[in-house]
């Protein structure tokens, strides 16, 4: 891999024919964020999870444009690792203290291992319809059928192996808006305590109350923006917006914070993406 920009070029593999909108993934999301917060260009292409590394979205291609070797990356964490290792990224968690890193590690994996969980049995399970047509928008419809109840059926098995699947939908609603609340209580604090975002109106608040993002904030971007972009529109196969996740969209909107946390990144970092609200 090349070890500067000028000798990348980068190509990141979203799944979706989305130019100029945030699509639903919130790893892709967070992937996304974490290339803009180093100012590191790239361009978006569909890609498939056929062709991805690990038969997942995101992946992404860093070619060599001296010797036109591209190398290919696939897992948001992996992918910022690899990147850091390559120098194309700056460590963002280097000055964090210990107690620091502990909570941003404790803040992603409450997001990554706890609450997607809790969203995919929400979009998978309780509105399918919507995230089919909108997850295999490229297949044909017949296709979608077969291949949605595969997913449905697959999924199904690995959230009640998993765990989210044993738990009534009521269970299931009061630990996401369990962890929303956590969420907004840390982000009105840090608004608060003297950041530089909450001595600039427009300017982003970190999730740890620092002068820079860490790798939690790129996370809960992540989370934050799927949660309010994930209504599908008549592109995919829908004749009316229908949202796979209303009870989180309903959720997120009750936290003004959150929702200025969000809307100050998109803002500065995302000025060529459609707003999310």
């Amino acid at each position: 891999m090349p070890k500067d920009q000028a000798a990348s070029q980068l190509t990141l593999f979203r799944g979706w024919d989305e130019k100029g909108r945030h699509v639903w993934s919130p790893f892709v999301i967070k992937l996304e964020a974490r290339l803009r917060f180093a100012d590191l260009k790239y361009t978006t292409a569909v890609g498939s999870p056929r062709t991805a590394p690990k038969g997942k979205i995101p992946y992404l291609d860093v070619t060599d444009t001296q010797d036109g070797v591209t190398s290919q990356f696939s897992d948001s964490s992996l992918i910022i690792a690899d990147l850091m290792d390559a120098g194309l990224l700056p460590a963002l968690n280097d000055d964090l203290d210990a107690v620091q890193r502990s909570h941003d590690l404790a803040l992603r994996a409450m997001l990554e291992d706890k609450l997607y969980f809790y969203h995919t049995r929400e979009r998978w399970i309780e509105n399918y319809y919507t995230m089919r047509d909108y997850a295999l928008w490229s297949a044909p419809y017949p296709v979608r059928v077969v291949v949605g109840l595969m997913v449905y059926r697959k999924t199904n098995a690995m959230l009640h192996g998993q765990g989210t699947g044993r738990f009534s939908a009521d269970e299931i609603a009061k630990f996401k808006l369990g962890i929303w609340t956590s969420i907004n209580d840390l982000l009105v604090e840090s608004r608060s305590g003297g950041s530089a975002g909450a001595a600039n109106d427009r300017e982003p608040f970190w999730a740890l109350g620092g002068e820079r993002p860490t790798e939690a904030d790129c996370t809960l971007f992540g989370f934050v923006v799927s949660v309010m972009t994930s209504t599908a529109c008549d592109k995919h196969i829908l004749l009316t917006p229908q949202d796979s996740g209303p009870e989180s969209r309903r959720i997120v909107q009750r936290f003004p914070v959150i929702l200025d946390f969000a809307s100050r990144i998109q803002d500065k970092y995302f000025p060529d993406y459609e707003k999310f609200i």
